[in-house]
């Protein structure tokens, strides 16, 4: 690889745009003049099968470093999935069984490949070293770092604060993780904003066992559909990468209008000059928010799925949506596969409407869902399928029984 200096400088240019932060500060200017291909670290637990879109910012700027020739590592953490990042959590998760783990991280491949050129990235799981550490090997882990330090975290100070429940297996969540970084002699690691601490961890591991410290590169969370919280798959809000296009473009559909200029800031790199023009286009009514929005789904859909299915999914939308036909909603058989009746909420997860029971109740409770054109407002309903009837969940995703 080059080391020119005007080289360097376009990469340094290339590389912080969107960027949250870049730790310390300099570092990244030292990595690139080594002259060579720098082994770049991501990792995601499966802790759900998909991947979503705030998966895609972060690999999305990785795509960016394998373009330019550095060699990428996407880790699965199967082992640190059965402790669960306590990042942002203000209880302690459920273990996860490991076939639970496998079962999920073997979408993760394919999902990957959308943004990821697969041939050139490199594939591991963390239990391939993790296993390996004996208890001897643990304690020495773990003489690495103080107790202090692991509860200074905002994550765990708030639930002592709280008088909340801290187990001792998430205090080991970020020395795995950080370890990880040892392993593979990182050069760059990537993560979001709520990673900080576990990324600075495997910065200072990697001192502690002698190998030059990893740069720090965090990329700004993306809100999820709620415009709150952070995509996540534990609380529904997200869009998953392993999802049908059309199911895609309705819930990008759904957000509100507020919140799809972080959309394309994050997913489509549009800058603030760019989206002050459309913002304004609005404003003076030269373009109506539905279109832009449209212009939106589209564009991302286009870019994760491809261009095909992306003009599929907007004509689909269009006429359920703008024109009322619903001889276009997705059909789905699930008459053979259900009792009859059949309690709603198994309804709405075998439509792929919801994912949990939880997020099934909080949709019926606010009048979401509804049947034949008439809303459902017993959590505990039993319905009576019949073939034609109409499904809808939300405002943007509707389904027709098979």
């Amino acid at each position: 690889m080059s080391t020119k200096s005007n080289d360097i400088q376009e990469q340094i240019t290339l590389f912080t745009q969107g960027t949250a932060q870049i730790l310390p500060e300099g570092e990244l200017v030292k990595k690139l003049s080594l002259g060579r291909p720098l082994k770049i670290k991501f990792g995601a637990d499966p802790s759900a099968a998909d991947l979503h879109l705030g998966h895609a910012v972060v690999l999305s700027k990785m795509r960016q470093f394998q373009e330019a020739g550095h060699h990428i590592i996407f880790l699965i953490g199967d082992i640190t999935a059965r402790v669960g990042d306590p990042s942002g959590k203000s209880k302690t998760r459920p273990i996860l069984t490991p076939e639970e783990i496998a079962k999920n991280a073997k979408t993760y491949f394919e999902q990957v490949g959308r943004i990821l050129d697969l041939s050139k990235t490199e594939i591991r799981y963390n239990s391939e070293w993790l296993l390996k550490l004996n208890f001897g090997d643990v304690l020495e882990l773990c003489s690495k770092t103080t107790l202090a330090r692991i509860i200074e975290r905002e994550d765990f100070s708030t639930r002592l604060k709280n008088n909340g429940a801290i187990g001792l297996h998430e205090l080991l969540y970020p020395m795995m993780q950080g370890y990880d970084s040892v392993a593979l002699d990182a050069d760059i690691e990537f993560g979001g904003t709520d990673q900080t601490f576990n990324l600075l961890m495997g910065r200072y591991l990697q001192e502690q066992y002698g190998k030059p410290a990893q740069v720090i590169i965090t990329m700004p969370l993306l809100e999820g559909l709620d415009g709150i919280q952070k995509m996540s798959k534990s609380l529904g809000n997200y869009i998953g990468i392993g999802e049908a296009a059309s199911v895609a473009y309705g819930k990008l559909m759904s957000m509100s209008d507020n919140l799809m200029w972080r959309y394309f800031e994050l997913l489509l790199y549009k800058t603030k000059a760019e989206i002050q023009v459309m913002q304004e286009g609005i404003v003076t009514e030269a373009v109506h928010p539905m279109d832009i929005k449209k212009m939106m789904a589209l564009a991302i859909v286009s870019r994760f799925w491809s261009k095909d299915e992306a003009l599929q999914a907007q004509k689909q939308f269009e006429a359920l949506f703008q024109h009322k036909d619903y001889s276009a909603a997705v059909e789905v058989d699930v008459c053979s596969s259900l009792k009859n009746p059949c309690w709603i909420v198994d309804l709405l997860k075998a439509v792929g409407g919801v994912t949990t029971s939880s997020e099934a109740k909080r949709l019926i409770d606010a009048g979401a869902v509804q049947l034949d054109e008439k809303s459902i407002t017993d959590f505990k309903a039993e319905v009576v399928l019949k073939p034609g009837m109409i499904v809808k969940v939300g405002k943007k995703r509707i389904y027709k029984i098979g």
